[in-house]
């Protein structure tokens, strides 16, 4: 069984990067990059699209999915050894999933937008941090509907409810929301 698990900060306004698709400095929080390191390293898999890479010292030995539209199904990165490029579009989850070698454990959804977006009914788990002191204007959100929506306006109406908000980082106003489906 897979447990698909989104990770992601964001700002007030609900902005994961600015309007080039960069994450800022006002969104690095030591206790969230913690948190979230410990995340990919209990994942067996990383799913992410080509803007979003954690750049962690650890990041190309991850089994990994990268979304693109640039192939027609499936096919190996020849970049990045323990990456598979798929496209949504002509393959599915699971045969993705099967093609990079993973069956069953968890898998850290981290973005960006359309990929958060794609995964919005097959959610468990999404882990929600946000920099209630941080806006961030022109940016991108984290679905595509932010910021006419709030992030967690989106994730009610998919069926995930909040269970637990924990603080982060007193001091900046940053905390961790778990949104679990009902």
């Amino acid at each position: 069984m897979l447990i698909v698990e989104g990770y992601v900060i964001v700002s007030a306004n609900g902005m994961l990067a600015d309007h080039h698709h960069v994450m800022p400095d006002a969104l690095k929080f030591p206790q969230d990059q913690s948190f979230f390191g410990a995340a990919l390293d209990r994942s067996d898999l990383i799913v992410h699209g080509r803007h979003s890479h954690e750049q962690q010292a650890r990041s190309d030995e991850r089994v990994r999915l990268v979304l693109t539209g640039r192939i027609e199904a499936l096919a190996p990165d020849t970049e990045h050894p323990n990456a598979t490029l798929w496209n949504p579009q002509g393959a599915s989850f699971e045969e993705a999933c099967h093609r990079a070698g993973v069956t069953s454990g968890n898998v850290a959804i981290i973005g960006g937008p359309p990929v958060y977006e794609l995964f919005l009914d097959r959610y468990d788990i999404f882990w929600l941090s946000q920099a209630h002191n941080v806006t961030i204007e022109d940016g991108i959100g984290v679905f595509p509907q932010v910021p006419q929506l709030s992030p967690q306006q989106i994730l009610t109406a998919h069926g995930l409810s909040k269970k637990e908000t924990r603080v982060l980082e007193a001091a900046q106003n940053v905390d961790l929301a778990v949104w679990r489906r009902n």
